[in-house]
């Protein structure tokens, strides 16, 4: 199973980082507490997955950061979704919510596949 999750973390990374700032800022610990969360402690994000994750997307103007202090007086590095962020978590989820529908439908399958004739 793990290594299934870490090929759906992949291609679901940006999307899921995007969904984890969309409400408010957070920190690299947040986003990654968010997702473990949210998946019910199915997916899991490293640091060498995770940060590299954020500064592309940072570059790409899809999330900006900036320094504060966190509850405990530390300084961490806060992301903040953008407008266009906004519009690729937008589109990114009705992508995947069809994808998804879509395998889920030929899981519940239960013919077998026809012959050819």
């Amino acid at each position: 199973m793990a290594d299934l999750s870490q090929q759906i973390l992949r291609g679901t990374l940006d999307l899921l980082i995007l969904k984890a700032v969309s409400a408010e800022a957070a920190h690299g610990y947040e986003i990654a507490r968010w997702v473990e969360r949210a998946t019910r402690d199915v997916l899991h994000l490293e640091d060498g997955s995770l940060y590299p994750a954020l500064y592309r997307l940072e570059e790409r103007g899809y999330i900006t950061a900036d320094w504060r202090l966190t509850d405990d007086r530390r300084r961490a590095k806060y992301y903040t979704i953008t407008a266009p962020g906004r519009r690729r978590l937008r589109d990114d989820t009705a992508r995947w919510t069809t994808y998804a529908g879509a395998i889920f439908a030929a899981l519940k399958v239960t013919t077998p596949m026809p012959r050819n004739a």
